[in-house]
């Protein structure tokens, strides 16, 4: 009684005051496809339930749990009385989940709940098990067994049972007023083995009971009561008003004709009428906040057998049916045969029926296993009676019959016999034969047949049929004949083709059959092949066999087969056909030379070998060198090749290989040695220098590859526009990569072509791609301002101003320079000019230098013209007017006026220092103070100050400091300070760019910013906009806004991406807009406007001196 399985199957119900307590559970779904079903058993029996869940759409096992009520999980109770058990079927793809209950007590009745979960699904069931059986007091703790069949007394006399001859005893009250020590002898005494189950109830009913408020009377602690009796469980209440509620296993017991309840007084009575083993449970009423809860236990009485089983004696085949009378309607009997429980499931052949107080054992088709001692077990007694099932007498109604069947054939036999469904078994030879998928066995009624689809050789012998249980047999004869045949279709050879190369050796064995065996001949051109020779036949069982020791290729020719027996003749015939490698191809011809490639070709051998020729092996060899490489691992079906990866310069040798199905034949003679040579690539980067009335200068780079063969020279070509003639320029070649070409007509419009020489020959032309026009070009002037001139341009007085700007123009530009509307003074500024760039050289700056020089650049009518913004930049004067405006307490208040010389720059701050009047050391109080006063604190009481003020700006301090003149004397008395009353500031204004767009280029495939800053309060909404549509949602566009900067970034633009770009910001006071022009070149055209500022940084380079100052060239 330790073990932990006896422990689960007391769980009681669902107690009233958690009914109302809401279950956690997730929402339904359909996971379940076969749910557990409710069932009843009796006590000792055994029961499972069953649950299916589909896999189909699971990726993984579900898990299910099992509970008894609402709360107990049986996952940890199973033992011997409890099995859970699961599989999984991988064709169906269901998982099967079963709980087995054995040898079930009458506690294991209940409600039972089974809940499959699978992620986020959840599915449950409930079920009902009701345990049937008979408890008293005692009894509900006693082990019960079933009484055996082969104890005679139970058979002859049922007695009653013990607890029956003795009187009823109180064991509850008994236990209740004993000592703990003595319950094991008091449930020895009185024949209760489950001493921990009594105590587990006991332990409820001994709670010590307070005075209760609303009962007067409580129930007792248990009640008995006979199956089909009646009780009436009272309780009185101290508050008849009080709402009264009856529970049932902590389930609510509503009014029925089965529960009836009853009001006298302040007694409250229920009454449970026909009691069943159903209502033995723990019952309990609640009347407000208190209730109190009995046990009911209900007596079953012994089933009596009135009528005892009659013996039974048939034959096979028979229907059997064995009754029996009990003394109680719907008792639990147990059927049995020779004390082993009969099986009365679904697939059994007994049937179990009951009707009122009679019960049958019924045996539809009776067998001679069903011969035995058939008993049926009540809880009073047991009843037995013999069942004897004999043979009827065997009739042969049709015989086996010898037989002869061809081979291959299908093979029927039949008989008849009497009585019909009597199993029997068909032997071959003494063998027992099995039903497969070439033998069927059949049996209908007195039919018995057996059946083979295709019979063999093996199917000859002596056939019997044995009726099961009978010793007579039936017998016939059964002779396979087979005409010979020849199976060539076995070897698997092509149109009976047997190819063996010349010299090995050639066996071909062919399958023959037939019965009886035949007799073989092997011919060869009207010639019969003995045994003995290089080319012989031979002779086995059930296979004939060619043999050509060493084959040559006379051998090549038709081999014939004859088969001869007593069912007739058959013949075949086979080709032989000997092959060998071919002979090597011819020479090979090396056809055209390359860099590091040649190609060649060659013609196929004179003789295959007897096999098409598959592909060729080529290999080649320095002509130095004896090491062979082979070129091709895969073969070349062409006679023509292109050998790679040679060096340039290196002399080489080829030969080829061909290949047949039986192997590679010998090389062929080596060609002729051959030396790698490559004419350059073409030149590179062809671009027009200069063009004018009768002359066009072009430039170009060197070829990409120049090969060993090196590089003689340059080719210059031209043709006029629109025809095809090519007329040379240089008759020697130029090793340079620029050239003139003159005497052109004026206004014409020629085609340029470059090829670079070697000793390989003239490389691919490079040709211009468009036309030139020879005329002078005017270019428009364009000032390209760098970047960082487009903002003032500041430096500090003493040092040097070196200023470049580029510009473009043709033919030369003439710069001209202003400053303030005037002239420049070339003694205070020097400015040189170039053909691509200006120079405005200060050696030493002074302040008088600052302000905004007028740059303008003229070709003929065309101006373009530029702003440079200079601000020379020194120290500030000191701060004017510094006087001490009020002293109170440690503090002083100073105020001043900005100085009057500010440097040429802004003012950005102020540094104050102090000086005590008796030392009249100097100290720093604050620095890089903005504001024009300043109150100066935590100053020593008794002491005399003095304050001086120095001015900052972006150079630095001031040389001087403004000292007040009178000193400030720290009082001990302490002075009032009437704050200043201040105005706020009002910071909002509307949108302003401090900052505009600037216009772009930009290189097609490179990304590209636009900038500009804007100002406002409060912060403006910033719009993009591009030919005025607003860009929003675009990927190729990025736009950012940091402290008032706004970016747009255009990722890797197109030409198609140029245009008007704007940036819009609005706020509630306003808005303001600025434009910009955005152009995208293309590769070509930088790659032009970059070798142009090359030729004019170069130009510039040879016509300016050197000097120490170094030049700033800014390239857009």
């Amino acid at each position: 009684m330790g073990r932990k399985d006896s422990v689960w199957s007391l769980g009681e119900g669902q107690a009233p005051e958690d009914l109302d307590k809401p279950v956690d559970t997730p929402p339904l779904s359909s996971l379940l496809i076969e749910r557990p079903q409710g069932g009843s058993i009796t006590v000792g029996g055994d029961i499972s339930f069953v649950a299916k869940v589909e896999a189909q759409d699971l990726l993984r096992k579900p898990t299910i749990k099992w509970f008894k009520g609402k709360w107990m999980d049986l996952a940890s109770k199973t033992g011997k009385h409890l099995q859970l058990k699961e599989t999984f079927d991988r064709r169906t793809k269901i998982h099967t989940f079963e709980m087995h209950i054995i040898k079930a007590k009458d506690n294991y009745a209940g409600n039972y709940r089974c809940e499959v979960t699978y992620k986020d699904k959840f599915d449950s069931c409930s079920f009902d098990l009701e345990v049937k059986g008979f408890v008293d007091i005692r009894s509900a703790f006693k082990r019960r067994t079933w009484p055996q069949p082969s104890h005679p007394p139970l058979v002859s006399c049922p007695r009653e049972p013990k607890q029956d001859e003795t009187p009823e005893v109180d064991v509850w009250e008994i236990l209740k007023s004993a000592r703990p020590d003595q319950y094991e002898k008091i449930a020895f005494e009185y024949g209760i083995t489950d001493l921990r189950g009594l105590l587990k109830r006991l332990k409820k009913t001994k709670k010590e009971e307070k005075k209760s408020e609303a009962f007067a009377k409580k129930l007792d602690p248990a009640y008995q009561v006979d199956k089909g009796g009646k009780i009436r469980l009272v309780v009185d209440l101290a508050d008849p008003t009080v709402e009264l509620k009856w529970y049932k296993n902590g389930q609510e017991i509503r009014p029925t004709p089965k529960f009836i309840f009853e009001q006298k007084g302040t007694q409250r009575i229920m009454v449970i009428n026909n009691c069943g083993l159903n209502d033995d449970a723990a019952y309990s009423v609640a009347a407000g906040e208190e209730k109190c809860t009995t046990e009911l236990f209900v007596k079953e009485l012994p089933v009596k057998i009135t009528k005892e089983i009659e013996a039974v004696k048939t034959t096979v085949n028979e229907r059997i049916e064995l009754a029996c009378e009990v003394s109680e309607e719907g008792a639990q009997v147990k059927w049995c045969k020779n004390g082993v429980e009969v099986p009365t499931g679904p697939r059994s052949r007994y049937r179990v029926k009951s009707e009122g107080l009679k019960h049958w054992l019924i045996i539809d088709d009776a067998s001679k296993e069903d011969t035995g001692t058939f008993s049926l077990m009540a809880s009073g007694g047991t009843s037995e009676a013999k069942v004897q099932v004999e043979l009827k007498p065997l009739k042969i109604i049709q015989d086996l019959q010898d037989m002869t069947v061809l081979l291959g054939q299908p093979l029927k036999m039949h008989c008849e016999i009497f009585p019909g469904n009597v199993p029997g078994r068909w032997y071959r030879n003494g063998q027992l034969i099995q039903s497969n998928d070439r033998i069927n066995i059949l049996q209908r009624a007195k039919n018995h047949r057996l059946e083979i689809v295709n019979s063999t050789i093996h199917d000859a012998g002596d056939y019997t049929f044995v009726p099961e249980g009978y010793s007579q047999s039936l017998c016939a004869k059964v002779h396979i004949v087979d005409p010979p045949r020849v199976h060539l279709e076995s070897l698997n050879f092509p149109d009976n083709t047997v190819t063996i190369v010349a010299g090995n050796k050639l066996r071909v064995e062919i399958p023959i059959s037939g019965e009886p065996a035949p007799r073989r001949l092997w011919v060869r051109a009207q010639v019969i092949l003995d045994s003995g020779h290089r080319v012989r036949a031979e002779t086995f069982s059930d296979h004939t066999s060619l043999t050509i020791d060493i084959a040559e290729k006379e051998d090549t020719g038709n081999y014939k087969i004859v088969l001869q027996n007593e069912a007739g003749e058959a013949g075949a015939s086979i080709k032989v056909k000997v092959v060998d490698i071919p002979d090597p191809p011819e020479v090979p011809l090396v056809t055209e030379v390359g860099g590091d490639w040649c190609s060649m070709t060659w013609e196929p051998p004179i003789y295959d070998g007897g096999s098409p020729i598959l592909g060729y092996f080529i290999e080649r060899k320095k002509k130095q060198s004896s090491r062979w490489m082979r070129l091709n691992f895969d073969l070349n079906k062409e006679t023509t090749f292109e050998p790679k990866k040679m060096i340039e310069g290196v002399p080489y040798e080829v030969r080829v290989f061909a290949v047949n199905a039986i192997g590679v034949s010998k090389p062929s003679e080596p060609s002729k040695a051959f030396v790698p040579l490559a004419v350059t690539s073409e030149p590179t980067m062809l671009v027009v220098d200069d063009v004018t009335d009768t002359t066009v200068t072009m430039k170009w780079r060197p070829p990409d590859t120049i090969g060993a063969a090196g590089l003689d020279g340059y080719l210059v070509e031209y043709c006029i526009e629109g025809t095809d003639d090519w007329r040379v320029t240089n008759k020697e070649l130029t090793e340079k990569t620029k050239y003139t070409i003159t005497g052109l007509p004026p206004e014409a419009k020629i085609l340029v072509r470059v090829r670079a020489i070697n000793a390989a020959g003239a490389s691919t032309p490079r040709t211009l791609q468009h036309s030139i026009l020879v005329k002078e070009v005017i270019e428009p002037p364009k000032i390209r301002i760098p970047r960082h001139l487009k903002q003032t341009y500041t430096r500090k007085v003493g040092e040097a101003v070196n200023l470049v700007i580029p510009f473009m123009g043709k033919p030369r530009p003439k710069v001209s320079w202003l400053k303030e509307g005037q002239t420049v003074d070339p003694t205070q500024v020097t400015i040189r000019n170039t053909d691509c760039d200006s120079i405005i050289f200060i050696r030493k700056a002074e302040r008088k230098h600052s302000g905004k020089y007028d740059m303008k650049v003229e070709v003929e009518n065309h101006v373009d013209t530029a702003i440079v913004d200079i601000q020379i930049v020194d120290l500030p004067g000191p701060p004017q007017c510094v006087k001490i405006d009020e002293v109170w307490g440690g503090n002083v208040a100073l105020d001043w006026t900005p100085p009057k010389d500010n440097g040429n720059a802004a003012i950005t701050g102020y540094t104050i220092q102090k000086a005590d009047k008796k030392t009249m050391e100097w100290y720093t109080c604050i620095e890089h103070y903005h504001r024009t006063c300043i109150t100066i604190t935590e100053l020593v009481v008794g002491n005399e100050y003095y304050f001086r003020i120095y001015s900052e700006n972006m150079v630095g301090l001031s040389e001087g400091a403004t000292q007040t003149k009178d000193s400030a004397l720290i009082v001990k008395e302490g002075m009032q300070l009437k704050n200043p009353e201040y105005i706020d500031h009002d910071f909002k204004e509307p949108p302003k760019f401090t900052q505009p767009l600037i216009n772009t280029f930009a290189i097609a495939g490179y990304n590209a910013t636009l900038n500009c800053s804007v100002r406002a309060n409060p912060r403006p909404k910033v719009i993009w906009m591009k030919n005025k549509i607003a860009i929003i949602d675009d990927p190729r566009y990025r736009m950012f806004s940091n402290q008032g900067v706004c970016t747009l970034e255009i990722r890797k633009p197109s030409p198609y991406d140029g245009g008007m770009y704007s940036c819009k910001a609005i706020n509630d006071l306003g808005d303001a807009l600025v434009e910009c022009k955005l152009e995208v070149k293309g590769q070509f055209c930088m790659l032009h406007q970059y070798s142009m500022v090359q030729f004019f940084l170069r130009r510039h380079h040879t016509s300016t001196p050197h000097n120490s100052n170094a030049h700033q060239y800014v390239l857009f």
